[in-house]
């Protein structure tokens, strides 16, 4: 496991818990759900830009470089499309799902780990 991991681990855990919290005590989304899913977002430009430094300086994946790529942008587009869902549905349910976005990106990141060594 790397530091990227680690670092999408803990943003993606607060954010769920921020989120799903938010959700059980009914609440709409609100500043703190959304801006907790955009550092999501935030630690998975950070593995981005890091992957694409590690690749350039001669680091090679391990495992299929197409898989990892599409491992990567998947994840990154999971956070815009559930922040845009809760925009458009302004119910305690929204939470729920950008609660699933901490998850999903931490399980990504988890086999992007896999792929890379």
């Amino acid at each position: 496991m790397d530091g990227f991991f680690y670092l999408i681990l803990a943003v993606g855990l607060i954010s769920t818990v921020i989120c799903a919290a938010a959700g059980i005590m009914k609440k709409a989304p609100n500043d703190a759900t959304l801006l907790s899913v955009v550092a999501v977002e935030a630690a998975l430009v950070v593995y981005l830009v890091g992957s694409i430094i590690r690749v350039i300086a001669g680091e090679s994946i391990a495992g299929e470089a197409w898989e990892f790529w599409g491992y990567l942008v998947t994840a990154m587009l999971l956070p815009p499309a559930a922040v845009y869902w809760s925009i458009l549905e302004r119910t305690r349910w929204s939470n729920f799902v950008l609660a699933a976005v901490g998850v999903t990106a931490l399980v990504m990141a988890a086999r992007m780990n896999q792929i890379w060594y």
